[in-house]
């Protein structure tokens, strides 16, 4: 499934002050004990959720990108091996 939004991802350090959505979600106890525990003093749990999201976001991202990257290479990979085995046919053997 293609992002077809804009996406600022966690790379981006710039502070996103845009507008909020306050949602509602529900959580395992295990990930809201160990949300709390990894989250710090502060305990800001919307934070840490979007922080997380942006990360996992970044991620499926990453992935499909990725994935084209590897269709495109493979698309093209008989053509650039026969360019490969022809350079190395003009190397000089030592």
């Amino acid at each position: 499934m293609p992002f077809a939004v804009a996406f600022d991802t966690p790379s981006r350090r710039e502070y996103n002050g845009g507008m909020k959505t306050k949602t509602s979600i529900t959580l395992s106890e295990d990930v809201v004990k160990a949300m709390d525990k990894l989250s710090g003093q502060d305990k800001d749990r919307s934070e840490f959720i979007e922080l997380a999201l942006r990360n996992y976001i970044a991620q499926l991202i990453r992935k499909e990108r990725n994935a084209r990257d590897l269709e495109i290479i493979n698309q093209c990979a008989d053509r650039l091996n026969e360019e490969a085995l022809d350079v190395l046919a003009y190397q000089v053997v030592w």
